[in-house]
């Protein structure tokens, strides 16, 4: 994965959305922050490892790599805005099972809002793409993913999303 590449559409995109919003120069952290659990949360439910009550499997592959490479973009803006985009993502994941490691990623995204410094961007970065891993989510599937969302981003933009 080259992430470099990554954090550069990541950079044009934020610029475009805050052009084309007259958001220049506002402070967005906290919606930003927002935004990232609100997907995390998203793509647990495609994912339904926390269901322990339902019998229906997880949503297509491809439904839950969407959701997923959603999040990347919160988290590479994030990590712009932190000045943190020289930031590495580890892809292997721990010992722990689906749950465990969305509620380790939802815990560093709080630590982050809570203290936005490196170390707490870096974790939050390893942790969230550790749960891509977990998901069997190759670091080229992901790049490729991201740029596919890239595209249908600007063209919500350009429609009026």
């Amino acid at each position: 994965m080259n992430i470099e590449k990554l954090f550069d559409m990541q950079r044009g995109l934020d610029r475009y959305i805050e052009e084309g919003h007259d958001l220049a120069g506002k402070n967005l952290f906290d919606q930003k922050v927002l935004a990232l659990l609100v997907e995390i949360g998203e793509l647990a439910n495609e994912t339904r490892c926390f269901k322990f009550w339902s019998t229906k499997g997880p949503s297509e592959r491809s439904v839950i790599l969407e959701e997923f490479v959603d999040g990347v973009h919160f988290i590479l803006s994030l990590g712009i805005m932190g000045g943190f985009d020289q930031a590495k993502p580890s892809f292997e994941a721990g010992n722990v099972d689906q749950a465990q490691q969305f509620i380790l990623v939802m815990e560093s995204v709080h630590a982050f809002h809570k203290e936005k410094i490196k170390s707490n961007y870096e974790q939050l970065m390893n942790r969230y793409f550790e749960l891509g891993d977990l998901l069997g989510f190759s670091p080229d599937e992901v790049e490729a993913a991201y740029i596919a969302k890239n595209e249908v981003n600007y063209e919500r933009q350009k429609s009026g999303y």
